[in-house]
């Protein structure tokens, strides 16, 4: 079957990341409360922006090693078409144990919670906020944890928007490398190769001095220590692919995978894709893109993730006035956000034009009894299962280029 593919077109901004503060500054035009959550493994600093809906779930982000909240996700909640989605959601940041800014050196003998641990920590900080539900958003370290709370608390997660997820546990040879060279010196390089592709750390200079500093400079030498060990000892999700009449472990709510094309991580996200339902899953890989596309490029992701939360039934087109303003209005040369995809994923029939972050989702799945809510306000119509493709064997998950 032909498959014709309509160009979503962007015109990307590039996000100015020349002094540290950039990355740091908090929002001036939220009503922010800062708190130290005391949960099942011990305390964890929370930043709760803007107010709880009881109608919607609230945005929770959690940031990879080597980074908090700040450094992580502010270039992307900073970038104005964000704020303009967010603006309809309560926000929750999750610093790491001891990773906040300004994080005292655990005592002596602090046994660190495993990745599993961390994971069993959000339920208490949904709970001392009021939350129900969450869209969670998280790269690399933050993303394995909330994809572990989604596979443990299925009710409590809407969507997942998981940037650079490594569903599989460490390799012995990459354990054994950083055992070898001890941490002390090592742990800063270790960090930066583990958040940047060798591209962006040979042509990006700027960057990712603006990051060996903050990791140097601003994180608690001793704690990261703590928190990549943590990672590098993670369990494999064990996750696997949807099998009729098979009871899998697998994720149960919409997923947006995201990572840039020159990523240390494109290996282990096209892994993950492989092993999630197909019907409720989206790849999107960013080209010219690194390894912190909310960083390099906001604009794109904040385009993906207005779709993903319009296909859950949130934030109708109407209320979109200045992201639809920007996208009609630009004469700049433009990105296609569909770009040519592979072979392999092509088949699913004419698309709408605004499916870029929706998730592929069956029939069965637009009416998800766990949600009552219309999703006629979506756009973004993706049914590669329907009957004009009855044809294929076996579904496949959609991916997207930009």
């Amino acid at each position: 079957m032909s498959t014709e593919f309509q160009d979503a077109h962007l015109a990307e901004v590039k996000p100015l990341v020349e002094k540290e503060e950039a990355i740091t500054r908090l929002l001036p035009d939220f009503d922010v409360q800062e708190q130290d959550v005391e949960t099942v493994h011990g305390s964890v600093h929370v930043t709760m922006c803007g107010t709880p809906r009881g109608n919607r779930p609230a945005i929770l982000t959690y940031h990879d090693i080597g980074l908090n909240h700040k450094t992580c996700f502010n270039p992307l909640f900073n970038f104005e078409d964000m704020q303009e989605i967010t603006q309809h959601f309560a926000v929750c940041h999750v610093d790491a144990p001891g990773q906040q800014d300004g994080a005292p050196s655990f005592q002596a003998g602090y046994v660190y919670p495993s990745m599993d641990q961390l994971a069993e920590m959000l339920p208490g900080i949904l709970k001392q906020f009021g939350l129900k539900t969450i869209i969670g958003m998280g790269t690399g370290a933050g993303a394995y944890i909330l994809t572990r709370f989604a596979l443990n608390h299925a009710e409590m997660v809407e969507g997942l928007v998981l940037i650079n997820v490594n569903p599989c546990a460490e390799g012995w040879m990459d354990w054994a490398a950083t055992k070898i060279s001890g941490w002390t010196n090592a742990l800063p390089d270790m960090v930066i190769s583990h958040l940047f592709g060798k591209e962006e750390i040979h042509s990006n200079h700027d960057l990712i001095h603006t990051y060996r500093q903050h990791i140097i400079n601003d994180m608690n030498q001793t704690n990261l220590h703590l928190f990549v060990n943590s990672y590098n000892s993670r369990r494999d999700l064990e996750i696997e692919r949807p099998v009729p009449g098979i009871n899998v472990v697998t994720l149960q709510c919409p997923v947006l995978l995201v990572v840039g094309d020159s990523s240390p991580a494109v290996d282990a996200v096209v892994e993950c894709n492989s092993k999630l339902d197909p019907t409720r899953t989206t790849l999107l890989k960013m080209a010219d893109c690194g390894g912190l596309p909310q960083v390099s490029q906001p604009a794109k992701l904040a385009e993906a993730f207005k779709y993903f939360v319009q296909g859950m039934g949130y934030i109708p087109s109407a209320s979109m006035t200045r992201l639809m303003r920007s996208r009609t209005a630009s004469g700049s040369s433009v990105t296609s956000l569909e770009g040519q995809r592979s072979r392999s994923h092509t088949g699913e029939g004419t698309r709408s034009r605004s499916h870029t972050g929706e998730g592929t989702r069956s029939r069965s799945h637009t009416g998800d009894g766990a949600r009552n809510r219309s999703h006629t306000d979506t756009r973004i119509e993706l049914t590669p299962n329907s009957a004009s493709n009855a044809e294929q064997s076996s579904p496949k998950s959609m991916e997207v280029s930009c």
